[in-house]
C-alpha cells in the first residue's frame, strides 16, 4: 500500500513528531510511504530523510498561498497513492481541494485533527463546510471527537477515534540529566513543563503559581521548548520576582532525561488534544498537576493518576503543587498509576494498530 502523508509544516512540534514516528513505523511494516508539507522543508524533513523516508514540500509562502494546492495536486498525481492521510487544519483543507481537482478520490482521503480548537472559530466553520470531501476525519482523543461532532457538526459515520499513545521504553531507560547542567541545585524540588511556548499553554499561570509556592517551598522551574510566546514569557519571568528560579531551556533533544530529573510535572493548558508532553510525563511515572481541560482530562483522572485543577485558577494550581511537594506518598501513588495507564491504554502499539485497521478499510493491501 502506498501512503502519502500531508502536513501543514514539518517544524519541531507534537504533530510533526507524531507523523515522523508514524511514517517510520509504517515504512518498517512494509508500506510505501511518502511525506510532504505545505510549507518549505523543516527540521522534521531532515529527520525523515535521514530515516530513509522520501519527502517533498509545496513551499507555501503563507497560509493563503493557493499555489501550494497546485503543487500538492501535482505531487499527488505523480505518486498516485492508495491513501492520503493529512494532519492539521491547513493540510486537511488543501487535500480536500486536491480531491475536488481529481488527483485523488475523496473516499481514499483521511484528515486528522489533534486539538480542541478554541482560538479560531472559523476553522470549525471550514471543517463543517468541507469535511464531506474526505472519507474519514480522525480525532486523537474523546475530547476532540466530541468537539468536532458538536461544534463542526461532523457526522458520526465520518468521525473516527484513533487515540494517541507513546512508546515508554526510551523514557524509562533514560538516565536523569545532571542538575548542575541545568543551572539548578541538588536540594530544591524541580517542576517541569515541556511543549511549545504558545499562549494556549497558559504558562503565565504556572509562573504565578510557582511564585506563590516558592514563598514556603524553594523550587526550581524548568520550561523546555520554543515558540512564538518566548519573548513575552522572558519579560514575564523577569517581572515575577523568581527569575533566578525559572529556567527557559529552549528546544531540547533530551526530554526523557529531563523527565527523569524532575520531581513534578505541571501542565496548565487552556485546551489540548491528546498531549504528547503529558503522555511522556505519565510514562516517566512523574506526579502530575494539570488543568481540567479538554485533552488533559482524557488522560488524567483526579486523585487517581494526577491532580486536576480549574483552568486559570492560579491559587488552586499553587495549592495542588504544594500539596504534592509535601506528600511523598501521594506523589509516588499518582506517578505509579500514571505509568500503568500508559501500558494499559496509551501504548503507541495500540495507536499504530488502529491506523493499520483504518487504512485496510479504505484500500486493500497489494
Amino acid at each position: 500500500m502506498r501512503i502519502l502523508y500531508v502536513i501543514t509544516d514539518l517544524e519541531i512540534g507534537g504533530v510533526p513528531l507524531h507523523l515522523y514516528w508514524l511514517a517510520r513505523h509504517m515504512s518498517d511494516e512494509g508500506f510505501e510511504v511518502h511525506v510532504t508539507c505545505l510549507s518549505p522543508p523543516g527540521p522534521v524533513t531532515r529527520m525523515l530523510a535521514e530515516a530513509g523516508i522520501p519527502t517533498s514540500a509545496c513551499h507555501a509562502g503563507g497560509a493563503w498561498d493557493w499555489r501550494a494546492i497546485d503543487r500538492l495536486n501535482r505531487i499527488t498525481a505523480d505518486l498516485a497513492p492508495d491513501i492520503v492521510h493529512s494532519f492539521l487544519f491547513h493540510a486537511n483543507i488543501a487535500c480536500r481541494f486536491v480531491a475536488l481537482l481529481g488527483a485523488l478520490a475523496t473516499d481514499r482521503l483521511i484528515c486528522e485533527l489533534q486539538t480542541v480548537e478554541v482560538e479560531r472559530s472559523w476553522h470549525l466553520t471550514m471543517e463543517r463546510l468541507t469535511h464531506r470531501w474526505c472519507r474519514y476525519v480522525v480525532a486523537n482523543s474523546p475530547s476532540v471527537v466530541d468537539h468536532l461532532a458538536q461544534r463542526a457538526r461532523i457526522a458520526s459515520d465520518r468521525l473516527v477515534l484513533v487515540q494517541g499513545g507513546i512508546d515508554p521504553t526510551p523514557i524509562r531507560e533514560s538516565a536523569p540529566a545532571k542538575r548542575s547542567s541545568l543551572g539548578v541545585n541538588e536540594s530544591d524540588p524541580v517542576l517541569l513543563w515541556t511543549g511549545r511556548l504558545d499562549p494556549v499553554k497558559r504558562l503565565d499561570d504556572l509562573i504565578s503559581a510557582a511564585t506563590v509556592v516558592n514563598r514556603s517551598i524553594p523550587i526550581q522551574v524548568l520550561l523546555a521548548g520554543e515558540g512564538p510566546d518566548r519573548p513575552r514569557l522572558e519579560r514575564r519571568v523577569g517581572q515575577s520576582g523568581i527569575a533566578d528560579r525559572v529556567h527557559l531551556l529552549g528546544q531540547r533533544t533530551d526530554v526523557p532525561r529531563l523527565l527523569k530529573t524532575a520531581d513534578l510535572f505541571v501542565f496548565p493548558s487552556l485546551t489540548e488534544g491528546m498531549p504528547n508532553a503529558l503522555l511522556e510525563a505519565m510514562a516517566a511515572a512523574l506526579p502530575i498537576v494539570a488543568t481540567d481541560a479538554p485533552g488533559n482530562r482524557d488522560l488524567i483522572t483526579h486523585n487517581e493518576n494526577g491532580l486536576l485543577v480549574p483552568i486559570g485558577d492560579c491559587e488552586k494550581l499553587a495549592g495542588a503543587i504544594a500539596n504534592l511537594l509535601r506528600d511523598r506518598t501521594l506523589r509516588q501513588r499518582l506517578g505509579a498509576c500514571a505509568a500503568r495507564a500508559i501500558d494499559r491504554q496509551f501504548h503507541i502499539a495500540r495507536t499504530y494498530g488502529r491506523y493499520r485497521s483504518l487504512y485496510a478499510r479504505l484500500a486493500p493491501l497489494r
